[in-house]
């Protein structure tokens, strides 16, 4: 046998052993249920990471609700996308826009305890197959939500419903309670570099 064809073989042998490896892990995954997934970190994309699974649940026929709990702008690339499907997705901007802009903080209190209402509402219906808390995080960070409170109503959830909760510093409770948990870390951002946020990149 040549150098090529033991290396080929070789290969092969890893890629049949990790086949093995995938396949038994597939196997023992059975259980249906729906999750909940939590994006964090200081990184750039925990929001637009969740919006791509929005679209990929319409692809399956599934309804979804999202509840931005910070954000404001209604003039974003994603919300006026999703808004073409009324049948299929519901859609709520609920927050003052960031706390160094508001700088009000009972104001702020007030829109994440209204948002709270609604996806209250959106975790409680068995017709939604996805929720997305979207900044969620920050309701806790500045004490305007009771974080037990909040656990307890998605865990009481209806078992097929996926819920994903975005925004930085997720508390270790939630963290604990999540299913699939990702960190997203930052290496570099162009707007430290001065180059402003642009329409279908950064909104």
């Amino acid at each position: 046998m040549n150098e090529d064809s033991t290396r080929e073989q070789r290969h092969h042998d890893r890629m049949q052993r990790k086949k093995e490896v995938i396949d038994a892990k597939i196997a023992a995954a059975q259980e249906e249920r729906g999750v909940l997934l939590v994006n964090t970190g200081t990184g750039k994309g925990k929001s637009s990471a969740a919006f791509g699974v929005v679209a990929r649940a319409l692809g399956h026929g599934h309804k979804v609700a999202v509840v931005q709990f910070v954000k404001s702008r209604s003039d974003t690339g994603e919300q006026a996308f999703f808004r073409r499907f009324p049948e299929a997705v519901r859609w709520h901007v609920c927050g003052e826009g960031f706390t160094w802009e508001t700088q009000d903080s009972g104001r702020d209190a007030q829109a994440a305890q209204a948002a709270w209402q609604l996806a209250r509402e959106c975790l409680a219906d068995d017709a939604v197959n996805l929720v997305v808390l979207d900044e969620l995080t920050y309701a806790f960070k500045y004490g305007w939500l009771d974080l037990a409170e909040v656990l307890a109503a998605i865990a009481a959830r209806p078992r097929m419903q996926t819920v994903i909760v975005t925004g930085r510093a997720a508390p270790e409770a939630l963290v604990a309670a999540a299913d699939t948990v990702t960190d997203m870390g930052m290496v570099r951002h162009a707007f430290k570099a001065g180059v402003k946020a642009m329409p279908g990149v950064e909104y």
